[in-house]
Formats: structure tokens, C-alpha cells, sequence
């Protein structure tokens, strides 16, 4: 179905996503430092809440909703880590 990443803590699922996929049981689960990883798990979609950098992701469908646990790893992994990820992306401008 889709994945759909919101790049800060504002922004948020349309209602119509909400609607649509973030119905029914939830499961949720805490991670990282201080519990700032959270991840609801739907029926039909997993939403995961970063508040360390204020990203939310929505996964949706039966095989997008799997990938979740790989970018919760991937998050834990650079959050354990901030001094290597802090210079990762320069712009040319910048060397």
C-alpha cells in the first residue's frame, strides 16, 4: 500500500488515512533513550513516532506494515550513535 514519512512532529496522517488505516486494536511498544520511540500497531498499518527527531512514519498494508521493525533497528541504531551521525550529510557548499 504505501509508506508515508512526516518530517516533523506537527505534521501528522491525513484523516483520511486515519480514517482508512489507524483503526481498531492497537498494540503499543517504547523504545530508544527515555522512551522517545514509539510504535502503534494497527490492524492495517503501524505508525512510528520519533519524538528525538520529531519524525512519524505511517506504514500501511499488509507488507509495508512489516518493514516497521527494520526502521525501528535503523532508529535505535543512530540514536545509540549521535556523534557519528552528526556531520553524515554535508553539501557540497559546506566542504
Amino acid at each position: 500500500m504505501g509508506i508515508f514519512r512526516f518530517e516533523n512532529k506537527y505534521a501528522a496522517p491525513t484523516r483520511e488515512q486515519r480514517e482508512r488505516y489507524m483503526k481498531g486494536e492497537t498494540e503499543e511498544h517504547l523504545f530508544g533513550p527515555d522512551d522517545r520511540i514509539m510504535l502503534i500497531v494497527y490492524d492495517e498499518a503501524a505508525y512510528l513516532k520519533d519524538d528525538i527527531d520529531g519524525v512519524r512514519i505511517l506504514f500501511t498494508g499488509p507488507q509495508d506494515k512489516q518493514k516497521v521493525y527494520d526502521e525501528v533497528r535503523r532508529l535505535l541504531d543512530y540514536h545509540e550513535q549521535p556523534d557519528l551521525n552528526k556531520d553524515a550529510f554535508k553539501s557540497a557548499n559546506e566542504e
